[in-house]
């Protein structure tokens, strides 16, 4: 994927303009001094709820204590987990 950085002040065109072609790519990320401080992206597919929770950093540090409790104290794979949610239907 392109990523096309672009500092706040050197953003020219309307916002519209970037979403209309946020499909085609590269991806806009606008910056401030160099930091990222918004981006244009396509979402196709995706539902407002699953965008909220992309960008939600209380459920970012969710996954990542589940993630470490994973790696710490093991647990069942995705697969075993289908298996079982399988065998109750």
């Amino acid at each position: 994927m392109k990523i096309r950085t672009v500092e706040i002040g050197d953003a020219t065109e309307s916002l519209a303009e970037y979403a209309q072609r946020a499909d085609l790519g590269p991806v806009v990320v606008v910056t401030v001094e160099g930091r990222p401080i918004a981006a244009v992206v396509p979402v196709e597919g995706a539902d407002l709820e699953s965008l909220a929770l992309g960008v939600d950093p209380g459920f970012a540090e969710i996954i990542e204590r589940s993630r470490s409790r994973q790696a710490r104290e093991g647990g069942i794979s995705s697969e075993e987990m289908r298996r079982l949610l399988e065998r109750e239907e």
